[in-house]
Order: C-alpha cells, then sequence, then structure tokens
C-alpha cells in the first residue's frame, strides 16, 4: 500500500503552458549554445537577433496564464495542495519584469558586442548569449517555486552564469576581479542558505512553502531552536543576494568590472530575484517567525538605504568610472527601499495586510527596473565615446545628444522622487506609507532622511548634463538596438508617470 502511494507520488502531469515562459528561454538558450559551433564569426550577430526572439516569445506566452491559477508538480493525495510550481499574479508579475528586463539588456548587449567586434576585442558572443539566457530562464522559474527546493535552483540557475558573465572581458584585470569577489560573496550565500534550509527540514520534514507555513508554528519544542537558526540562516543567505548591508561589499566593483549590460541586468533582474525568493521565504514560508524576521529586516532596511546612499554621495565626478559606481551605491540604497514593505510585513495582523504591503515591493520593483535600466541605457552610450565613463563626463550631454540628456534627466529624477518623475514619487510615497502604517515610525524617518540624501547627488549629476560643454560638443552616434532600449524605457517612465496605478495598484490591492 505504501510503495502503491509513493509511485503515484511520482506520477506527475506537466502543465506546459504553466511552465513555458521559462522553459522557451532556457531551449532558446541552448539554441544559440549549439548554433554558435555552426556559425562564421561575420554570422555571429545573428545569435544576438535569436535570443532576442526567444525573450519575446517567452513574453508572449505569459499572455495565456493572465486570467487562471496554475500549478503543476503537486503533490497527490491529502497533500495535493501543495505543489513546487505555481502561477498566480505575482509570479506573473515578476516573470514579466524579468523578461522585460532581460529582453532590455540584450538590446544593449547588441551595441556592446558589435562595438567589442569592431574594437578586435575578446568578448565571445555565443557563450555570452547562452550565459544571458541561462541565467534569465532561472530568474523566470524563481517566482513560481514553492518549494525551498525549487526555490534554492532556480536562484542558483540565475546566478552561476551570472558569475561568467561578470568575469567574461579575457584579459581584464577588473573583470576577473569582479568575477572573483561575486562569485566568493554568492557562494557564502548560497551555502548559508543551504544550510538554513536544510534545518528547516530537519524540523519540518517538508519543503513546499505552504507546509511551512503551517508546521513552524507547531514545531516540537526539542526542533525549536534548530527551526529558528534554520529560519535566521536563510534569512542571511538571501540579504546577501539583495546586496543588503554588510553584505553588499562585492557590488560597486563588481558593476564595474562587468561589460556594461550585465551590470544593468544585474541591478535590476539580479536584484529582482533576490527579493522575489526574500519575499516567498518571509512571507509564504515562515510567517510564524514574523517576530524574528520583521525587525532584522527594518534593521537592515535602515542600514541597506543610509550606507547606499552615503556612498553614492561620496562618489568623485572626476574618478574613473564614476557613473557606474554611482549607479551601483544608488542600487544598494534602492535596496533599502525595496526592504521597507517586506520589513513591514512583519508587523501586520492579517494574511491580506501582509499581501497589499509586499505588494508595495513589486510596485516599487517595476518602477525601478524600467527607470535604472534606462539610465544604464544612457550611459552605455556615453561610455561608447568615454571609455572612463565618469560622471564629469556627462557635462554639457545636453549640447552633444539634447534627447539623451532629457531622457536620463527624467531617470535620474524618478530614482530622486521629483516631478516630472511622478512614479517614482508615487512609488517613494506607497513604500513609505507601509513603513508608517506598520508602526514603523522610526524606520520612515530614516527613508525620509535618505530621500533628502539621494537628491543632493541626483541633482548634481542632473544639473551637470546642462553645463555649458568643456570644448568643442561632440555628436553621440546611437546605433538602433540602443536606441530602442533608451526609447522602450523612456516611454515606460513617461507611461509610468502619466498612469501611476498601472504598477501601484499592486500596493494598493496587493499581489495574490
Amino acid at each position: 500500500m505504501i510503495a502503491a502511494e509513493s509511485t503515484a507520488s511520482l506520477i506527475q502531469s506537466v502543465d506546459w503552458v504553466a511552465v513555458a515562459p521559462p522553459t522557451i528561454v532556457a531551449v532558446v538558450g541552448l539554441a544559440v549554445l549549439v548554433a554558435d559551433l555552426f556559425l562564421s564569426e561575420r554570422n555571429k550577430h545573428l545569435l544576438g537577433w535569436v535570443s532576442l526572439a526567444g525573450l519575446v516569445a517567452a513574453g508572449l506566452f505569459l499572455l495565456p496564464l493572465t486570467d487562471s491559477h496554475r500549478s503543476t508538480f503537486c503533490l497527490s493525495g491529502p497533500r495535493a495542495t501543495a505543489c513546487s510550481y505555481t502561477v498566480d499574479e505575482f509570479t506573473l508579475v515578476i516573470q514579466l519584469l524579468v523578461i522585460g528586463g532581460a529582453l532590455l539588456t540584450a538590446l544593449l548587449s547588441m551595441t556592446a558586442l558589435k562595438d567589442a567586434r569592431n574594437a578586435d576585442k575578446d568578448l565571445p558572443e555565443g557563450e555570452y548569449w547562452f550565459l544571458l539566457l541561462s541565467s534569465a530562464a532561472g530568474a523566470a522559474l524563481l517566482p513560481a517555486s514553492r518549494d525551498l527546493a525549487t526555490l534554492v535552483v532556480a536562484l542558483e540557475v540565475a546566478s552561476l552564469p551570472a558569475f561568467a558573465l561578470v568575469g567574461l572581458k579575457r584579459g581584464d584585470k577588473r573583470s576577473s576581479e569582479a568575477a572573483l569577489k561575486f562569485f566568493l560573496s554568492s557562494v557564502t550565500a548560497t551555502a548559508v542558505t543551504l544550510l538554513g534550509v536544510s534545518f528547516v527540514y530537519a524540523a519540518t520534514g517538508t519543503m513546499h512553502l505552504t507546509e511551512l507555513g503551517e508546521k513552524l508554528g507547531n514545531v516540537d519544542g526539542q526542533l525549536d531552536t534548530l527551526a529558528q537558526t534554520g529560519v535566521v540562516l536563510t534569512l542571511v543567505g538571501f540579504a546577501f543576494k539583495v546586496a543588503a548591508v554588510p553584505f553588499h561589499f562585492w557590488v560597486p566593483d563588481t558593476y564595474v568590472g562587468a561589460p556594461l549590460p550585465v551590470a544593468a541586468y544585474l541591478s535590476v533582474v539580479g536584484k529582482a530575484v533576490g527579493f522575489t525568493g526574500l519575499i516567498l521565504v518571509t512571507v509564504v514560508a515562515f510567517p510564524e517567525y514574523a517576530d524574528v524576521w520583521g525587525p532584522a529586516l527594518a534593521a537592515l532596511a535602515a542600514l541597506t538605504m543610509t550606507i547606499g546612499n552615503v556612498a553614492a554621495l561620496r562618489q568623485q565626478p572626476t574618478r574613473a568610472y564614476s557613473a557606474v559606481r554611482l549607479l551601483a551605491w544608488s542600487s544598494v540604497g534602492q535596496a533599502g527601499y525595496l526592504l521597507v514593505p517586506i520589513a513591514a510585513a512583519g508587523y501586520a495582523d492579517r494574511h491580506t495586510d501582509v499581501l497589499e504591503t509586499t505588494g508595495a515591493t513589486v510596485a516599487y520593483a517595476l518602477m525601478y527596473a524600467a527607470v535604472n535600466l534606462g539610465a544604464f541605457a544612457v550611459a552605455a552610450l556615453v561610455g561608447r565615446t568615454q571609455k572612463l565613463n565618469r560622471v564629469s563626463d556627462y557635462r554639457g550631454l545636453y549640447a552633444k545628444s539634447p534627447l539623451s540628456a532629457l531622457v536620463l534627466a527624467f531617470f535620474l529624477l524618478c530614482l530622486a522622487g521629483l516631478p516630472p518623475g511622478i512614479i517614482g514619487l508615487f512609488a517613494k510615497v506607497t513604500v513609505f506609507s507601509t513603513a508608517v502604517d506598520a508602526g514603523l515610525g522610526w524606520l520612515a524617518v530614516v527613508m525620509a532622511a535618505n530621500v533628502v540624501i539621494a537628491l543632493y547627488y541626483y541633482l548634481q549629476w542632473t544639473a551637470l548634463l546642462f553645463r555649458a560643454p568643456e570644448g568643442e560638443p561632440a555628436k553621440h552616434h546611437v546605433p538602433a538596438p540602443l536606441t530602442a532600449a533608451i526609447a522602450v524605457t523612456a516611454v515606460l517612465g513617461v507611461a509610468l508617470s502619466g498612469a501611476p496605478q498601472l504598477v501601484l495598484q499592486f500596493a494598493e490591492h496587493g499581489v495574490r
């Protein structure tokens, strides 16, 4: 009888429509790797278009899933409600962010790879596209993961190719150093996470997130310490992934050493992956320990936003790669804002309140993804002629490329939360409100102080764009893929500022 039940539990009917988006990205990645073996050097650029088409196809396969709640890889019998893969509104929104972010990264990458090819620099295109698509596949899988094993696997599938992408500029010492720092920090995070997951499994006997939410409240007294330790270690591992202070040390050097499109990808998709995993383990798996992770995440949020913004403020405009470093430290500060609603969820009284609170993180992440990728796109444009990519190199950009300067100014104002970047202002107010509603007045005050600090360096950079240029201004030639990336992000930013309810609805009603 037991053997029959075990056999039945191994028989699965896979919902291929539900798993289509990450599967398509993975299959196209493998196809690109194989095609690279047979294409001549002059035809390597076709791999980029194939990758772009694959990401578009994966995005289109999100449409059939919008009106349904699907689950697959579920247990049988009385535990049939415990599934390893679930597609709900939360999954779809994050998968849209991931695939959209990867798509814009692909547009940036096509120009970067072409420039490297023209300069006879060794940046292997086949490997590049394979690694990018592999990471995107893992990132798209993660929001649908509903057990700890699948969650960790998806997290590593998203992370491991990123190590190689960062260090893909062969012969570049900065790239190698960045890849090493990124690798060591991420491996440490993975080891800590796996240890925490093993402790949680030993205490509860289950990996499924929904079951953990129930069983952690009824753990045997002798195993309570083990369960608490597992919860803490798991959260520490995810703190590495989201670059929360003090686990942020790898970010600036990694962004500077990586190819600029990869830095843009890590700042948006990599961050989305970490925060998605953090929401799933806290809100879904560990609600019984909200009194532990709520205060801990609140402290991390305050520390992260403060260190990130103060470090960004201290960047010297004339220092090499200071523009990328400023965006890197800015992303650390933004991670602090993203942590606030998750921390506030630890103080929510009802499950509905928790959903609405974490919805603010999703809304803020969508805003941040559009405008930050846009800022990196303009940085990639300037970096084509100013190889050191210093903040001072942006002086007089309006005289050289008026549209690029206006667009970058708009993105920086969105990140600062100033009009006409209305979506940035509304997103910050929404996050601020979650802290106030949760009774975290001190955290709201810290956030307000950090917003003021960030205003200074964002406005300083913005003002530099419109100052008189030094010397004769040279016109910037903008390749078509880079033009498309800047245009798409600009349209998204303007559209969201004109109709902020498109993303703020998640903060108001939650992501269910």
